[in-house]
Formats: structure tokens, sequence, C-alpha cells
């Protein structure tokens, strides 16, 4: 059952995807229509799944489950697994790779390797004020707080002094 990504519950499970480049306003469009489905026809044993998603910086995908209604299976999160990764393919996009590292630069959206990432940090190019996204938060309630953080309040502060 697909409900609006803000009205989950803050304990709701979430699943950051984020793109190795942005999408296109046309792209964009076809994901929602694409996400609408996929998640109006998500189940766990038969039992619909309550969530929703937001898209960001026309660069991530962000799903959220409310577990106190049904929680996901095995089989549940395998197919919304598959789902992005039928859009990885559809867009020629990278969305699983969790070795890169997004983070802002002003109002833009950069995207690097892990590696790229920490040479720019030896190099000075980012520092522990580099605002960044740190997707491995794992509730509604974490990524309203701890998303988008400076790299000092991140796991990326192994890499800024």
């Amino acid at each position: 059952m697909l409900v609006d990504f803000n009205s989950l519950p803050e304990e709701s499970r979430v699943w950051i995807y984020q793109a190795n480049r942005s999408f296109s306003e046309e792209e964009l469009e076809e994901i929602q229509a694409k996400l609408n489905t996929f998640i109006e026809n998500w189940t766990a044993h038969g039992s619909d799944l309550h969530a929703g998603y937001t898209l960001k910086y026309k660069r991530f995908i962000v799903i959220g489950l409310d577990q106190s209604q049904a929680k996901a299976t095995g089989c549940s999160v395998d197919s919304s697994v598959h789902f992005i990764q039928q859009l990885e393919k559809d867009y020629n996009v990278d969305l699983m790779d969790k070795m890169n590292v997004s983070y802002k630069q002003g109002e833009y959206v950069a995207h690097k390797t892990l590696t790229d990432f920490r040479k720019m940090a030896k190099d000075k190019a980012v520092s522990k004020n580099t605002i960044v996204f740190n997707n491995l938060v794992t509730t509604v309630a974490e990524f309203n707080e701890s998303w988008e953080v400076p790299a000092s309040e991140s796991w990326h502060s192994r890499f800024v002094k």
C-alpha cells in the first residue's frame, strides 16, 4: 500500500539508493510512476506493506516501510532489490554501489568513488564541514536527522581531519 513518505512513523525502516548521476525530469517522472506501481503491489507473505518513497536532489531514491503494519521479509526485500536493479538497467545508472560518496558543493550534489573522496580529503578539497549524505541510516528518524550532515558527524569522519 502506497502511503505518503512524510506520514511514515519515525521508526519506519528506510533504504537509500544513490545514483551516480542526476536523473532528468523525464526520468524522474517515469521512476515515480514505476515506484508507485511497485509499492502499491509490494507485499510480504500476502500482506500489503505500508510504504512510501521520496526522491531527493534528482539523485536519491529513498524507500520507507512502516514495519508496525507488516514487516519486510526476505522475499519482499529481494523484490525491492530486483526492482532497483531493473531501474539501473532501464536508466543505465548505478544505484547499488555502496562504495561511492555523495556530498554537497554549495547547492550542487557531487558524486565520487570512495577512493577519490579519500584523496580529496587528503588534499583538503573536502573538509570536516563538507555536507555528506550518510546512506547508512536505517530509520525515518535517522534519515530526517542524520542523512545530510557534516562529514565530521558521519562515517566519513575517518577521512577528514
